[in-house]
């Protein structure tokens, strides 16, 4: 008797996902693309290093464009019609990143900017004696 051939990762393309959230984490020296469901559970992510890039070729928009599209691309098969853009931080491939998930065809129904802002944060250090 020879054992049943068992799929490894069948469960992760059963699941039809509607609608879901995309954030886009957009740092100094990467971007890094995770898309959620509604409930907050990861389906798939993608950051610029994990696309091949190395160094300081991570902090570029191209390097998070071909992030977000990467990540994207997994959904597609999942059969995402609609989502939420979640945008965080400062760097420089947060536009760039949204203008590929609008190219997509992903209808977005908003895009949120969510960077943190401090209310008059951390204490300052000490004044500097010479």
């Amino acid at each position: 008797m020879s054992k049943p051939i068992i799929k490894i990762g069948s469960r992760r393309n059963e699941r039809r996902i509607p609608k879901g959230v995309i954030h886009v984490q957009a740092s100094f020296n990467n971007t890094i693309v995770t898309v959620t469901d509604v409930r907050g559970q990861v389906v798939s992510w993608s950051s610029a290093g994990a696309c091949g890039f190395k160094g300081t070729k991570r902090s570029t928009p191209f390097a998070a464009q071909t992030a977000a599209e990467n990540a994207i691309r997994t959904l597609m098969d999942q059969g995402m019609e609609r989502a939420e853009v979640m945008i965080s931080g400062p760097g420089p491939g947060r536009d760039t990143a949204l203008r590929a998930i609008r190219r997509s065809g992903v209808l977005l129904s908003f895009v949120r900017d969510v960077t943190p802002m401090p209310h008059n944060g951390c204490r300052p250090p000490k004044k500097r004696r010479v």
